[in-house]
């Protein structure tokens, strides 16, 4: 990649979505006279067929809203509690937890898509599911990073003795690889979404679709139940918010993560940096330590009470950290959990804006590339595997238990400007999450570059230690400066899907223009109504 993407932009109504043919799927309900939270169940069911490898139906997931009709932005969390006969003392690492059934939790993201349409949309689910219906019986032409994704993975599920034989069913027709071009059709997955567009969620909560899930998992070993099926309710919740220049971003609450990417954007608040070189040593060097500064705070703090939480996040503690920012040492620390190593996640995350003034950011997973690996004969529903981010080590002060909330580190964010929502912005990238929204959001306010330029933009993702991962086109002499401070700079692409796979949409609270903008890491496209 080296040049940019142009900007797009309508009045009529934007998706910026991870797959070209997700976002038409969103684009072509808009264009029909749907909101954007119809669009978004449209784009998310498109996305479970087409990027079948980071979320689904039986993923997890949160979403922020601005609500033109309330002028408000409200966030929906849809992450259920980990399973209640969840038997966390059998386990002492997230090793154990990496694949299989024992990793599976409750799914959430089909109650969260229905929630969205039930609370705010004005279609009914036929129409909605019509696209990734007609996906995954006529089948889809796979382009490049759909067969690396599919064959990274290949060898490793496909060969699961208890699991394997389904997952290649599914994806590879029984091969132990697949090529560009070639059509993937996934029958049975049309079938089981086509049956919930007529008979709605509880087909998964309470109905047979359920039932079969939770008969296989107990066949193979897992643990979830119909009564955890029967619990799920997706939550709207208020956001958690804080100031930067001159808007508010909004991401959700705890046990949700995102404050962290909030309280770097406080300490940053407090640095002009839109004097300093852009990516150079003063601009990147303030960014990475404010982030792992939060990092810090957030691991150490995990799931805070409100009380707790508006003592980190308040002007005084604020200012001890850019103290810190300020004197020049190195800054080691964790920046993942409490328990050492690193997930690593596959995620998605989609933006949307309608003609209405709404704005939509939804970030779901599946947890690692197809999750857990179980995919459930006949059903075509691969399984996640979000049990490998509960922390289980028994010294861990975050151990995770039965039926308490499972922490998630998303933070799809709704920006607004003297409350005018003006912008939608997330990222997939596990823990990465809460630092490459933070640099994106730098680039586009202090900088100004336009949002496509914003995404585009050079980022690092920090690791345990000292590591930074620092896409290599920063500046030669910018990486050696930063590893003169401190920083372990380990060699990097250009590009990298490390830092995230961003999409985006700004509005215009004056014209109502529409923005998107994708992240060209990962194949995100940007469609329009």
């Amino acid at each position: 990649m080296s040049t940019p993407r142009p900007t797009v932009s309508s009045l009529h109504g934007v998706v910026a979505a991870a797959h070209p043919l997700a976002a038409q799927a969103g684009a072509r309900v808009l264009s029909n006279g749907g909101n954007a939270f119809d669009a978004a169940a449209a784009t998310a069911a498109a996305l479970n067929v087409v990027e079948p490898y980071m979320s689904g139906l039986a993923g997890q997931g949160l979403a922020t809203c601005y609500v033109a009709a309330e002028k408000r932005v409200r966030v929906l969390d849809f992450v259920p509690r980990v399973p209640s006969r969840f038997p966390v003392e059998r386990f002492d690492s997230r090793e154990q937890l990496a694949r299989g059934p024992a990793p599976v939790g409750t799914p959430g993201n089909l109650a969260g898509w229905c929630e969205l349409v039930g609370a705010y949309g004005t279609r009914r689910l036929p129409e909605l599911f019509a696209s990734a219906i007609k996906l995954a019986r006529d089948g889809f032409p796979l382009i490049e990073f759909n067969v690396a994704e599919i064959n990274g993975v290949a060898d490793l599920l496909g060969g699961d003795p208890a699991t394997g034989a389904a997952w290649a069913a599914n994806y590879t027709g029984g091969a132990r690889s697949v090529a560009a071009g070639s059509i993937l059709r996934q029958p049975d997955l049309a079938n089981t979404l086509e049956v919930i567009a007529e008979q709605g969620p509880s087909l998964l909560y309470g109905g047979e679709l359920g039932k079969r899930i939770v008969a296989h998992l107990a066949s193979i070993g897992g643990f979830l139940t119909e009564d955890d099926l029967l619990a799920v309710k997706p939550e709207w919740k208020e956001p958690l918010t804080a100031r930067y220049r001159d808007l508010v971003v909004n991401v959700p609450p705890p046990p949700c993560e995102g404050f962290q990417y909030l309280l770097t954007l406080r300490i940053l608040d407090g640095f002009d940096l839109g004097r300093m070189a852009r990516d150079g040593v003063e601009h990147v060097d303030t960014v990475l330590r404010a982030i792992r500064l939060a990092a810090g705070v957030r691991i150490a703090n995990n799931d805070p009470s409100p009380d707790k939480l508006a003592r980190l996040m308040a002007d005084d503690h604020v200012e001890k950290l850019r103290a810190r920012v300020r004197d020049g040492k190195p800054v080691l620390g964790p920046t993942e959990q409490w328990q050492p190593g690193a997930p690593e996640g596959h995620t998605t995350s989609f933006s949307i804006g309608d003609r209405e003034g709404n704005l939509v950011c939804v970030t779901q997973s599946l947890g690692a590339v197809f999750g857990s690996g179980v995919v459930v004969p006949g059903t075509g529903v691969c399984l996640n595997n979000f049990l490998y981010w509960a922390d289980v080590n028994p010294a861990s002060p975050n151990r995770s238990k039965p039926g308490e909330a499972l922490p998630m580190c998303m933070a799809p964010g709704i920006a607004t400007r003297e409350g005018a929502a003006c912008l939608a912005l997330g990222t997939p990238g596990s823990y990465g999450i809460l630092q490459t929204q933070p640099q994106a959001l730098v680039q586009y306010v202090d900088f100004g570059l336009k949002l496509q330029a914003a995404i585009e933009a050079p980022r690092t993702r920090l690791m345990d230690g000292r590591e930074a991962h620092v896409e290599a086109r920063v500046a030669t002499d910018v990486r050696a400066a930063l590893a003169a401070r401190g920083h372990e700079v380990m060699p990097t692409p250009d590009w990298t899907m490390k830092v995230g796979g961003m999409q985006a949409v700004a509005r215009d609270p004056v014209t109502g223009a529409l923005t998107g903008a994708c992240d060209p890491r990962r194949d995100g496209y940007v469609a329009t109504a």
